[in-house]
């Protein structure tokens, strides 16, 4: 009872918390049993999506029930040693997210395109013999 108190009384948050957060740096081989262990001792929650993808693998997305236990996990799971590796629990913003991957796209695009036209990222460009 004194916790729900507590909750109606710290209604002001800052704008980016949110029920979602973005697990970074986890060990390739840790299991949703464990994922449940470690983040469910903050409370409910919904759902955990680990990355099983070459370039998502050791991240994860875990979904609160309630904004006020996620912030919990965020101010008490960010820098937790699990298996010698210090989680970065960050609250997702889909705003910042499409923008990697946006950067990222044209990095690739760019990268195709040298390759493409045989232009090297690090010679000169004008002037350059090949």
């Amino acid at each position: 009872m004194a916790a729900a108190g507590l909750r109606k009384g710290n209604t002001r948050l800052p704008p980016e918390v949110n029920r979602v957060l973005y697990v970074r740096n986890l060990p390739f081989n840790i299991s949703s049993e464990e994922m449940y262990d470690i983040f469910g001792k903050y409370g409910a929650i919904r759902q955990i999506r680990l990355g099983n993808a070459k370039d998502t693998r050791g991240t994860a997305y875990v979904v609160y029930e309630d904004i006020y236990d996620a912030k919990n996990a965020v101010d008490h799971l960010s820098g937790f040693n699990v298996a010698n590796r210090y989680l970065i629990v960050l609250y997702y913003q889909p705003a910042k997210m499409s923008k990697k991957s946006d950067v990222k796209k044209k990095e690739e695009e760019i990268t195709r395109l040298q390759e493409r036209y045989g232009i090297g990222s690090k010679t000169p460009g004008p002037g350059s013999s090949d």
